[in-house]
């Protein structure tokens, strides 16, 4: 990597909380926070109650009807910032907000009135607010940044791409500053209908665990769907910052399943030793798994890592099992627990996978793994600042 790039701040919202002191509690607990819709009686890992953005702009006029939960739960992330924001103003900031789907909501809702109404008509709301790059715009707008705000979509590894294309501004040297993340608001008739199509969702049995990510005595597919979102500020030479990027790998497959991922996990292999060779080392501390809760997903990563890391484990752990696979926002979500791990010094497990804590006395890197749809895979490192 050409500078140092470091993160100096983040803000996230998750069926974890809405807070820093909720989701560190919610860490430290055993339990998962998935619960079933009580209309459908699916299993999901939705925000209760969450609150409104604070901002101006969030006050004015139609706003709230303009939006997408997506983009919700984007401004919700970014009221974290916003005293850091405030507090370097006047530094060019870029932003990428990625999102596996975008708009999904609005977007379902305004097809809806088109197909079952019969007329062909819609409401004049229904573009541009239902496509991607309206999170990167509304959000830009949001928090007063003139700065380059771009979208994209690499289904599940978005949010991390989203990082590597931030860290990438920042040594073009364009950008002082960049806020990179995710947001996804999946839990949709439709979305939930694809995934069920695919055959990979939980049953809408009672269970403590109904999302069984990385267990390797998995049986049946057990992936469950969650909303969320989380933006990082980077920024190049920080001084002091919460951590530092020390590594990052890209890779893609060829499409030969459903879901793109070979058996033995080709593309995420190559993604974590392109990282571990740019961060110089070979080996780390832990490694969150992607870990989707899907029998074939699952078992290619385990076997990558065995691959690349099997001669020193780290200590491998997720969180889709307590908060749900967020698609293109689960790498940032991941990356939280990253930075929550690296800055409390505490490991957040798996509890119903073998206990390996005692193999970690302290964590100063962390391996962040992003498996998606379509065969891309990425692999970013951070270590803790010393």
């Amino acid at each position: 990597m050409i500078k140092n790039i470091g993160i100096t701040a983040w803000g996230a919202v998750s069926a974890l909380g809405t807070d820093r002191e909720a989701v560190v509690r919610a860490y430290q607990q055993q339990e998962s926070y998935l619960q079933q819709n009580k209309s459908t009686g699916d299993w999901e890992g939705a925000l209760s109650n969450p609150p409104l953005p604070t901002g101006a702009l969030y006050q004015r006029g139609r706003f709230a009807e303009q939006i997408d939960r997506s983009v919700l739960l984007a401004l919700l992330a970014a009221d974290q910032l916003k005293e850091e924001l405030v507090q370097r103003d006047g530094l060019v900031t870029g932003i990428n907000i990625g999102s596996s789907r975008g708009a999904t909501g609005l977007w379902e809702q305004h097809f809806a009135q088109f197909t079952n109404e019969g007329t062909g008509k819609l409401s004049p709301l229904a573009s541009p607010t239902t496509t991607l790059g309206n999170i990167s715009s509304w959000l830009g707008a949001y928090l007063n940044i003139e700065g380059p705000a771009i979208s994209h979509s690499v289904t599940c590894s978005t949010a991390l791409q989203a990082i590597a294309n931030g860290v990438a501004w920042l040594e073009s040297g364009r950008c002082q500053r960049f806020l990179a993340g995710g947001s996804e608001a999946p839990l949709t008739p439709f979305t939930l209908a694809q995934m069920k199509a695919l055959r990979i969702y939980a049953d809408p049995e009672p269970a403590a665990y109904p999302c069984r990510s990385f267990d390797p005595e998995i049986h049946n597919n057990s992936m469950v769907l969650g909303e969320g979102a989380a933006l990082y500020l980077l920024e190049a030479n920080a001084v002091r910052p919460l951590a530092w990027i020390r590594g990052i790998g890209f890779a893609q497959e060829i499409p030969t399943t459903p879901t793109s991922v070979s058996a033995r996990g080709d593309a995420i292999t190559r993604a974590m030793r392109q990282a571990l060779s740019e961060y110089g080392e070979d080996q780390v501390d832990v490694v969150i798994c992607h870990a989707p809760g899907t029998r074939l997903g699952d078992a290619a990563e385990r076997y990558a890592i065995d691959t690349v890391l099997g001669k020193q484990m780290p200590f491998l752990t997720g969180n889709k099992w307590k908060l749900g696979h967020t698609l293109g926002a689960s790498g940032a979500l991941s990356l939280e627990m990253a930075l929550l791990m690296l800055q409390r010094q505490e490991i957040y497990s798996i509890p119903f996978l073998p206990v390996t804590e005692s193999r970690v006395r302290s964590v100063s890197s962390v391996m962040v793994n992003a498996m998606g749809f379509g065969g891309n895979a990425i692999s970013l490192i951070l270590e803790v600042c010393k």
